[in-house]
């Protein structure tokens, strides 16, 4: 077993010292996945999907698409004229959190007859609360990716590495060092691939993560003072709505 190990070290070390800047100077992409094997395929579809979920993350995790400063301002002139029915028509058109959670209070006054102002708060809290977690719950896949694409890139590392010790074990007269080199490099290579594809993951996750928890603290604000001007619209009294 000493002898095979003591070989595998050579014949690795005298390949990587005859061949490196070689190696270096060929190597083209289509030779980088090539050697990296299938799961550089896998490793690349993941950095696509990467690259989409940041640019969609980009897009969707703006205040506009939370709650609107047009939309607000045209939805407290409706409630306070009490036009609840165009209220609720202007809520049912757009699609973002804000309108939601003012559609869930719309809806509970028109289908009751008496409303109590603590129920009210917490149908509109529970909407909140439903919302912020859809918001959250979309950056966990960036997360996911982050973790799962290192570990593919630890797979090929070993499979890599098993690659070139079966080089040494199934015939230690006739091992070869640019075998044991192939392994090797498919080794580093996914290794290399795994953590370009989950550093970058990690780190936009952070940057979303906050952005969304700034995004929530918005939405909570903005259903406080929907809430207010629902009560202040049914002439029902707010100070209510705090204690049973």
């Amino acid at each position: 077993m000493k002898k095979c190990f003591a070989l595998f070290a050579v014949t690795a070390a005298t390949a990587f010292a005859q061949a490196p800047e070689a190696v270096a100077q060929r190597m083209s992409l289509g030779e980088i996945i090539e050697t990296g094997g299938w799961l550089m395929y896998v490793l690349g579809a993941m950095s696509v999907a990467g690259l989409a979920m940041i640019i969609y993350f980009f897009m969707v995790l703006r205040p506009e698409r939370v709650a609107p400063r047009s939309f607000l301002k045209e939805l407290s002139t409706e409630l306070k004229q009490r036009r609840f029915d165009r209220a609720r028509e202007l809520c049912r058109c757009e699609d973002h959190a804000a309108a939601c959670v003012a559609l869930s209070g719309l809806n509970h006054l028109g289908s009751s007859r008496e409303t109590e102002p603590m129920l009210l708060k917490e149908i509109m809290e529970g909407e909140g609360s439903r919302q912020a977690s859809m918001l959250q719950g979309q950056i966990q896949y960036l997360m996911d990716l982050g973790v799962l694409s290192p570990m593919v890139g630890l797979l090929g590392t070993v499979m890599g590495m098993l690659r070139a010790f079966n080089a040494v074990a199934l015939d230690i007269a006739k091992a070869k060092p640019m075998i044991l080199a192939a392994g090797v490099s498919q080794a580093l290579i996914t290794t290399a691939a795994g953590l370009l594809v989950g550093i970058p993951a990690m780190i936009f996750y952070s940057y979303f993560r906050g952005r969304s928890s700034r995004l929530i603290a918005s939405l909570e604000a903005v259903s406080a003072d929907l809430l207010g001007e629902l009560l202040e619209a049914e002439n029902l009294p707010s100070d209510q709505s705090g204690s049973k």
